[in-house]
């Protein structure tokens, strides 16, 4: 009678265990699915933003603002690192804000050097009136260039140039579902090994 009772246990048990094993399953597989789609949401969404800081950046418009949203989203977000090891490194580069700022320094060059031809031609006449050695105010003119010309100065590329690395994890849709897949996998697992311990014990009771 009681090794009969026992079995019933036993199978109750394994009934139990079996309707976890289904459920949790179920939830596992969900929770995958979830956390999946999360990441391609992540990518999608850095992909977005980078679109738009490039497109900004081309306009001239306010790129500060579109960087420090891009930088936001990846640092809190995984799945979101731009660029591969076979892309442009860093992936992030202000291109358009770095041309624009060769072109005014050129432009700005280009100003002050005819100012400076100018003032050459106005001091060295005064120095050397009409009249004198010419070759007196050519000499002026040469050396008061040397002294005064101004060049092109260079600017640090890699002041516009930038690389966001993503966290492992984080509090969103494809963090928290990983976490709930990890765990309903677990449950699912730890069924799965009762439901074949029970059955080994009620085989082995027949």
């Amino acid at each position: 009678m009681a090794k009969r009772s026992n079995k019933s246990t036993l199978k109750r048990t394994d009934h139990h265990a079996i309707i976890r094993i289904a459920v949790f399953g179920v939830l596992t597989v969900a929770s995958v699915g979830l956390f999946l789609f999360g990441m391609v949401n992540n990518s999608n969404g850095s992909v977005e933003r980078f679109d738009r800081l490039v497109a900004v950046d081309q306009a001239g418009g306010d790129v500060e603002e579109a960087l420090t949203e891009l930088r936001d989203y990846i640092y809190t977000h995984m799945n979101t690192e731009l660029g591969g090891p076979n892309g442009i490194y860093p992936p992030i580069q202000l291109s358009g804000t770095y041309n624009r700022l060769i072109e005014q320094e050129e432009a700005r060059v280009v100003a002050v050097n005819e100012k400076v031809n100018d003032d050459a031609a106005t001091v060295c006449e005064q120095r050397f009136p009409a009249g004198q050695l010419r070759s007196g105010r050519v000499q002026c003119v040469q050396e008061y260039l040397e002294q005064n010309t101004v060049r092109v100065k260079s600017i640090d590329d890699s002041l516009y140039k930038f690389n966001y690395v993503a966290p492992r994890w984080s509090p969103d849709l494809a963090g928290f579902s990983l976490l709930a897949a990890g765990i309903f996998g677990f449950i699912t697992v730890f069924n799965l090994l009762l439901h074949l311990r029970t059955k080994h014990l009620i085989n082995s009771s027949n």
